[in-house]
C-alpha cells in the first residue's frame, strides 16, 4: 500500500491544455486582448510542461504573457516579455517543476522585489514565507532566514537576490530544499548542488531588475466553483518609505489620541521591512520582525488576536528549535534529554521568544487593543498597521502605556 501511494508522487501528468490562450476585455467596440503561450522545458530531450497541479492527478499548465496590453482606468498592465517566474531557466531539475514550485517561486519574487540594497533571502513554503532576512552577506542572510523557522523551511523554495556563492551553497546543501532561485551561481556552486539530484536550481536573470517591478500591476484572476472568474488589479503596497507612514493618531468622542513616541531609525527599518514582507502573506496575518529578519509569522487565521498569539507561539517554538539545533545538532522535538529541553525553555522564556524589541506587523487594523496587547506583553517596541478601526484609540492607549511606538500605513494588505 505504501509503495502504491508513493507512486502517486512520481506520476508525471501529460496535460491537455492548448499551447495558446487569449483573454479579451470588451467595452462596446473596444477590445483589449492579452495573448499567452504555454511554458515548457526541454529535459533529457523531452518537452515537458508542469509536472502536475497542486496535487498529483490535477493537470496544470503555465502560460506567459507574450503580447497585448490592458489599460483600465488609466492603470496599465506589466508589459509582455518581462518574464520572471513565467520563463525560468532550469540549470538542474531532477524532477521538473510542479505548480506549487512555480507559485512558491513567484511569491518569493513578489516579496524579494522590494529588497535590493542588501543581500536578501526569502524562503517560501506552501505559498507563504517561513523566513525572510536581509544582511550584509548572502550567507548570513540565508542563515537568519533559515533559522527563523528551520522546521517549516524543510522542502521549501529559497530565493535570493544575489549570485549564490559557495559558502551559501554549502549551507543550503546541508538542508532539504525543493527549489533554489537566484540571478546567477558562482563557479563551483553547481558542483555542490549536483549532489542533490532532485533539487530544482533555477536561474532568473531578471532578478537583478526586480526593482523595476515595484509598483507595477498585473491582472489577478480567481476562478470560482461554477467557472466564473473574478478579475482584480494586483496589490501594490503604497507604504514603502519612511515618508509613506505616519504616527498613529485618531479622534474618538471629541478627543484626539496620539502616539507619544517617535520610532527610532532601526524601528522604522524593521517596520517597513515587515510591512513589505506582509504583502506576500495570506491574511489574516500578524508577524514579528527584529533586525531585518522575521521572528514569528502567523498566517491565514480568522481572528486578529488569535493570529497574533499564533505568531508569538511560533516565535517561542522556533527559537527553542534553533537553540537546540545549534547547540546539539538535533531538533527540539527529537531531543530526549528533558534537562536540556528545560534549560532551552528557560532561556527562550527569558528572551520571550526573541520578541523583546521586535516590531509587530498587522495586515489590517486591530479591532480592539487585545491584539496589540499580545505583542506588548512580549516586549515589542513598535507596531505597524493600516489604522482605521473605530477603536484605534484603544491601541494607541495600549502602546502609550507601555512606551511602544505605532505607525499607520493607511492601506490594508489582505492576500487571499
Amino acid at each position: 500500500m505504501t509503495d502504491d501511494l508513493k507512486k502517486m508522487y512520481k506520476t508525471v501528468m501529460d496535460d491537455h491544455f492548448p499551447p495558446n490562450m487569449e483573454i479579451s476585455f470588451v467595452d462596446g467596440d473596444t477590445r483589449q486582448t492579452l495573448f499567452y503561450e504555454k511554458v515548457t522545458w526541454t529535459i533529457d530531450n523531452i518537452e515537458k510542461g508542469l509536472r502536475y497541479g497542486e496535487n498529483p492527478g490535477q493537470e496544470a499548465a503555465q502560460y506567459r504573457l507574450v503580447n497585448g496590453n490592458l489599460i483600465l482606468g488609466g492603470i496599465e498592465t506589466i508589459q509582455p516579455g518581462q518574464y520572471l517566474a513565467s520563463d525560468i531557466e532550469l540549470l538542474q531539475s531532477g524532477k521538473h517543476p510542479g505548480k506549487t514550485n512555480l507559485t512558491d517561486t513567484d511569491n518569493s519574487l513578489n516579496i524579494l522585489r522590494y529588497f535590493t540594497d542588501k543581500p536578501t533571502v526569502v524562503i517560501v513554503k506552501h505559498n507563504n514565507p517561513c523566513g525572510v532576512a536581509c544582511s550584509d552577506s548572502l550567507a548570513d542572510a540565508y542563515h537568519k532566514a533559515h533559522m527563523a523557522d528551520r522546521v517549516a523551511a524543510f522542502g521549501g523554495c529559497i530565493a535570493v537576490n544575489r549570485p549564490v556563492d559557495k559558502s551559501t551553497a554549502e549551507a543550503i546543501y546541508q538542508q532539504y530544499a525543493e527549489v533554489v532561485v537566484a540571478p546567477d551561481f558562482e563557479e563551483g556552486v553547481m558542483d555542490i548542488f549536483s549532489g542533490k539530484k532532485n533539487l530544482r536550481v533555477i536561474r532568473i536573470g531578471n532578478i537583478e531588475r526586480l526593482n523595476n517591478f515595484v509598483g507595477k500591476r498585473y491582472v489577478d484572476f480567481k476562478s470560482l466553483i461554477d467557472g466564473g472568474i473574478i478579475a482584480q488589479w494586483s496589490f501594490v503596497p503604497e507604504a514603502r518609505l519612511k515618508t509613506d507612514i505616519k504616527l498613529a493618531e485618531c479622534d474618538y468622542k471629541g478627543k484626539t489620541y496620539k502616539i507619544n513616541r517617535e520610532p527610532t531609525q532601526e524601528e522604522y527599518d524593521d517596520m517597513l521591512f515587515g510591512w513589505l514582507v506582509e504583502s506576500g502573506i495570506t491574511s489574516n496575518s500578524v508577524i514579528y520582525v527584529k533586525d531585518l529578519a522575521t521572528v514569528g509569522i502567523g498566517t491565514g487565521e480568522q481572528d486578529r488576536v488569535g493570529v497574533a498569539e499564533i505568531a508569538r507561539d511560533k516565535a517561542y517554538r522556533k527559537l527553542a528549535d534553533r537553540y537546540c539545533y545549534e547547540d546539539h545538532q538535533i531538533s527540539y522535538n527529537e531531543m530526549e534529554d528533558e534537562s536540556i529541553k528545560e534549560s532551552i525553555d528557560k532561556r527562550v522564556a527569558q528572551e520571550k521568544g526573541g520578541l523583546i524589541g521586535a516590531a509587530m506587523v498587522s495586515d489590517a487594523f486591530f479591532p480592539f487593543r487585545d491584539g496589540v496587547d499580545v505583542g506588548i506583553s512580549e516586549g515589542v517596541l513598535s507596531v505597524i498597521q493600516p489604522g482605521g478601526s473605530e477603536n484605534d484609540y484603544q491601541s494607541i492607549e495600549a502602546c502609550n502605556e507601555a512606551g511602544v511606538t505605532m505607525v499607520y500605513t493607511g492601506q490594508r494588505s489582505f492576500k487571499h
